[in-house]
């Protein structure tokens, strides 16, 4: 049983759908087939229709979030980026394009700011960032922007990784111009295939930079979606996971609405009944999907320990919160069965 944020639980069913996979055939198939064409076609309106998708955003599939930033920075990139971080994941990204050698615009804010409340703005996106980056949901501390919309009159295309937030947050997607996740996460899957969403604008965008010099290029990307095909020879398995997960899987507005009432439970729980406490002081910014807990190290061990014995994985703590917290994934593939035993080994003594 593992609460670790990524990779992390897999749906139960996905041992079934293994099997399956291997006895369709469908993964010695060729990718440009019109089997495997249809297996594409199936699942991008699954995508759509689950996850509420609007239908004249491109949805792609490629290997991780990470290259999604590369992507955003050779496609979309053409003056500059700005990036709004206030964790580790964020500012990687900037870092990212920086070595891509893109003009790369750090703002970064505070774990407790709200940074979508137009009196907090302290920023001033330059005339040069095409391209705004945000961290929808940042792994490495629990918070997330309560309000896509709110970055709606800077310049610039809305760009946000969705990495721990994309099939478990049912956000506005017209609020960004790009969304991309890895799957190992809200999907509950394997890692090793990820989803970029583009909006008409961001497609737009692209064909003014005419970026082509990349097997990644979005544009070259984007052709081939058009056909129900992928740029390189694809994680089929992953693809054909990622359909009979959302086969499985209800409307995306029923799912959040779960992991909301379950992170509120998880905040609750550790501040009246455990010797923990939430890194994030500020309710507004808090996630639905990680939940982050600071205490003292050694006891941080002690229960990491119990945990292990217990054989429940907690996550361990990331970037400057590495060694003072600890991570709970609030995925939709973990049950509330494994979430009890997990509070039942938190609680004090």
């Amino acid at each position: 049983m593992t609460f670790y944020p990524g990779p992390s639980q897999l749906y139960p069913q996905i041992a079934e759908y293994l099997r399956e996979a291997y006895a369709s055939g469908l993964l010695s198939t060729n990718h440009r087939s019109p089997r495997f064409m249809a297996l594409v076609r199936e699942t991008y309106e699954l995508l759509r229709e689950k996850l509420g998708i609007p239908a004249d955003y491109g949805i792609y599939f490629v290997s991780s979030a990470t290259e999604c930033w590369e992507i955003i920075a050779q496609s979309l990139t053409g003056r500059g980026s700005a990036h709004f971080f206030n964790g580790a994941f964020g500012q990687k990204w900037a870092g990212y394009a920086e070595k891509l050698g893109k003009p790369a615009r750090r703002l970064p804010f505070g774990v407790d700011e709200d940074v979508t409340l137009r009196e907090n703005f302290q920023f001033l996106v330059p005339d040069h960032s095409d391209v705004v980056c945000l961290t929808h949901n940042e792994t490495s501390n629990g918070t997330h922007l309560p309000d896509v919309g709110a970055f709606g009159h800077l310049a610039g295309l809305k760009c946000f990784d969705a990495t721990s937030s994309m099939a478990g947050v049912d956000f506005d997607w017209t609020g960004g111009d790009v969304w991309f996740a890895s799957v190992q996460k809200c999907f509950g899957l394997p890692a090793g295939l990820a989803l970029l969403v583009c909006s008409p604008k961001a497609l737009a965008h692209a064909e003014r930079l005419g970026d082509r010099a990349h097997y990644n290029s979005l544009l070259f990307i984007h052709e081939n979606a058009e056909k129900f095909q992928t740029h390189h020879t694809p994680n089929g398995l992953g693809i054909f996971l990622l359909n009979r997960v959302m086969r499985q899987v209800p409307p995306l507005a029923g799912v959040a609405r779960r992991l909301r009432r379950q992170a509120a439970e998880w905040y609750r729980f550790l501040e009246t009944e455990t010797d923990w406490r939430p890194l994030v002081q500020n309710p507004a910014v808090r996630s639905d999907t990680v939940i982050a807990a600071t205490g003292h190290p050694d006891q941080i061990k002690a229960l990491k320990q119990r945990c292990e014995e217990a054989g429940v994985a907690l996550g361990n703590g990331y970037g400057a919160w590495k060694d003072t917290t600890f991570r709970i994934a609030n995925f939709p593939a973990i049950g509330e069965e494994d979430i009890g035993t997990l509070m039942r080994l938190m609680e004090k003594a």
